[in-house]
């Protein structure tokens, strides 16, 4: 896989030294079982994936890039680069600026772009029609395009498909700018509806078998489906694809469901599925799927507790939370700075959606088992600054230092 010229300050050497020897050990990235460090007092279970992931670090290097070449000019980007505040505020400390929030809403008006400026498109990508209106001012969008190669697939495939007459299912966050981007280049080729999770797609199910009246879809689902879209013809022929970051098993529910209720309604037989329902399931994320796997492996290691890193509007983020917090007290914290004291932790709660304070969240007893896992938009060297945190909390400093000397000696 390509590399990508990323920060240093972004790397880790004891966490690339880490990666590195787990992945000479497998290479076909088959085993999910976690590196546990041996930290003092301190068990520190550490996931087998986690952090920037291909389409993150190109975004990256591309953003850095359109800097570094355009002294003088004014550049913008689209909305955050992607879901970290690290990154983000390191391309606003060189004097780039956001031209939306990451709902679409304007922070800085058409009317003030000219030819001139630079606009980098994010990673998650942008829509059809904001793509018209930089073209229209004289910027070309493609110049400093991050957009994951992932993203585009799945948008490639909803092409593909929806030129085969089938509408598109979107199993995605409705505001997400990754949910609203693929919604604009599906719908450009074939009726398409966003559904969030299994309740709307069951709902939604309900007016396939005509179980609700057609004229109440339009209210249930408002905003989430194309012009002209016809609820009594264009759930007929169905795929679905999705947001890239939304939680694998839940995507490949989906799917199964809604391909049931079309062989239940329809009267499929066995070799005519394809009749009514596009096989869409490539379309879930590589770095996705490996995290979320690795949560996975790392849930079958006793643990006292569990930290998941990122930005907090971070999709794929929160779905690793999800998966740990089922398990085990989970906090979900931004950076090093969340771990107050032994005592005292900052973090977000994603059922209230708002960061709160914990009192008494590290047990007494010695050896402590701490999960650590991250999001594909957290550097590598922000999940070293929390490890390095815990071990200064729990008076392990040392056994930390002297623990990463040793990976540095077999990484040389």
């Amino acid at each position: 896989m390509k590399s990508f010229h990323v920060p240093v300050h972004y790397r880790s050497p004891l966490i690339t030294a880490i990666k590195q020897k787990r992945k000479a050990d497998d290479r076909m990235k088959k085993d999910f079982t976690p590196t546990v460090l041996a930290v003092g007092s301190l068990r520190i279970i550490l996931a087998r994936h986690f952090g920037f992931c291909y389409g993150v670090e190109n975004a990256i290097e591309i953003a850095f890039r359109a800097v570094e070449e355009n002294p003088g000019k004014r550049v913008f980007l689209l909305s955050e680069m992607i879901h970290n505040p690290g990154v983000n505020a390191d391309l606003q400390a060189l004097g780039v600026r956001f031209l939306m929030d990451t709902r679409g809403n304007m922070l800085v008006s058409w009317d003030e772009l000219r030819a001139t400026d630079i606009v980098i498109i994010p990673a998650f990508g942008t829509t059809l029609e904001v793509e018209r209106q930089l073209r229209a001012i004289g910027i070309e969008p493609t110049t400093y395009e991050t957009t994951c190669p992932f993203v585009e697939k799945v948008w490639n495939r909803a092409e593909k498909i929806g030129k085969e007459a089938y509408t598109i299912i979107v199993h995605g966050k409705p505001g997400h700018e990754e949910t609203r981007a693929t919604f604009s280049h599906s719908k450009a080729h074939t009726p398409t509806v966003v559904v969030k999770d299994m309740q709307e797609t069951q709902h939604l199910a309900r007016f396939i078998t005509g179980a609700l009246p057609p004229e109440q879809f339009y209210e249930d689902f408002k905003g989430q489906y194309s012009e002209g879209f016809d609820v009594t013809k264009d759930l007929q022929k169905i795929g679905v694809v999705n947001q890239t970051t939304m939680l694998a098993s839940e995507t490949q529910g989906i799917a199964d469901y809604l391909k049931q209720v079309m062989i239940r309604h329809f009267h499929l037989g066995p070799g005519n599925t394809a009749e009514r329902f596009a096989d869409t399931r490539d379309t879930l994320c590589y770095a996705t799927n490996d995290n979320q796997s690795a949560v996975q492996g790392l849930l079958q290691e006793p643990a006292d507790l569990a930290l998941v890193i990122g930005g907090y509007n971070s999709s794929n983020t929160s779905h690793l939370v999800e998966l740990c917090e089922a398990q085990l007290p989970t906090y979900f914290i931004e950076n090093e700075a969340c771990l107050i004291s032994g005592e005292l932790i900052r973090h977000f709660d994603l059922h209230t959606h708002r960061e709160r304070e914990t009192t008494g969240y590290l047990p007494a007893h010695r050896p402590l088992r701490i999960i650590i896992t991250a999001g594909a938009s957290c550097p590598d060297a922000l999940v070293e600054r929390v490890i390095r945190q815990l071990a200064g909390i729990t008076g392990n400093t040392a056994a930390l230092s002297e623990l990463a000397a040793q990976w540095s000696m077999q990484e040389s």
